[in-house]
């Protein structure tokens, strides 16, 4: 059994890593200032510890202090202003949460010696400029706050990697669907939001030309990720950036036939988001070669599964 500490612990992502950590039989700490506006829920494992404080504002460094005496092993942080296009037209806790956050995250795992950081990181900074499939040795090309806030947050790891020997592995996420995904508003991520839309009988919005291309990832298979993370034997490689993705892409159309039942699309164009890519595939050699890390599941079997 190992001890381990969730950020964000209560959202989508975080919620399912706290129930694997816990059918694995481990001890769980979790915090989460339940301040996402796009969920719905926030769910709970009766078998984890709660704590409802900010990361860049309160003082979280006795939850760092292990779980029934005994010190905390891995934390996974994955606390953070989550979405794009809110981000742009406020930007400041987006950086408050992503980069303070993040380094107060990562002193506090310092100061407890903590064993190794995962770190929830994103493909949006891949940005124009790379040619797909993108690699994590790829220059950053970040078009908006959040990808720009999340990148520095992998260069405050290294960081700490660097000055403090802390150990961590960042992982970058490739558009993760799965249960409990958010659905709320119209800034909600693309699975999510024609779900809703689907299941009201109201039209799936596509953003033009509907062309735009993603690589979704089953939330299992990003849980898996992360164990597999934590599990590594990769001493010698104290801190590295690997991607979460499944190495295969589909269209906003091909993904709104996916979700209609008989392949019959009712949607709308609505116009095109700044600051967005155009397409987004993983290259996860590295990630299978270090991580020993394979996804499972594909979007057609996934999608109408839950």
């Amino acid at each position: 059994m190992v001890n381990c500490l969730v950020t964000g612990g209560c959202g989508f992502i975080g919620s399912h890593i706290v129930d694997k950590l816990i059918s694995l039989g481990h001890s769980v700490k979790v915090i989460d200032d339940e301040s996402a506006n796009e969920n719905e829920k926030f769910y709970y494992n009766e078998l984890a510890h709660y704590y409802k404080l900010d990361i860049s504002k309160d003082d979280c460094s006795h939850v760092f202090g292990g779980v029934n005496g005994q010190p905390i092993d891995y934390v996974f942080h994955l606390a953070a202003r989550s979405r794009i296009q809110p981000t742009i037209g406020s930007p400041n806790k987006c950086f408050e949460v992503n980069v303070v956050g993040t380094q107060r995250v990562l002193e506090w795992s310092r100061l407890n010696n903590v064993r190794r950081v995962i770190y929830s990181g994103t493909s949006s900074l891949y940005g124009h400029q790379n040619t797909i499939p993108f690699a994590p040795n790829m220059p950053t090309n970040c078009l908006n706050p959040y990808s720009m806030s999340k990148w520095m947050g992998e260069q405050v790891c290294e960081l700490y990697n660097q000055l403090y020997n802390l150990p961590s592995i960042v992982l970058r996420y490739f558009n993760v669907y799965g249960p409990r995904e958010p659905i709320k508003g119209e800034y909600a991520p693309v699975v999510g939001l024609f779900k809703r839309q689907f299941n009201a009988n109201e039209p799936m919005t596509i953003v033009e030309p509907g062309t735009q291309a993603r690589d979704f990832t089953y939330i299992d298979d990003v849980v898996e990720a992360n164990i597999c993370a934590m599990n590594a034997d990769i001493v010698d490689v104290p801190f590295n950036t690997y991607n979460v993705g499944t190495g295969k892409n589909y269209t906003m159309m091909d993904l709104a036939k996916l979700i209609s039942k008989d392949g019959t699309l009712y949607y709308e164009f609505i116009p095109v988001r700044p600051a967005e890519v155009k397409e987004t595939l993983a290259d996860i050699s590295m990630t299978t070669k270090d991580l020993g890390w394979i996804p499972k599941f594909k979007l057609e079997d996934m999608i109408k599964s839950y």
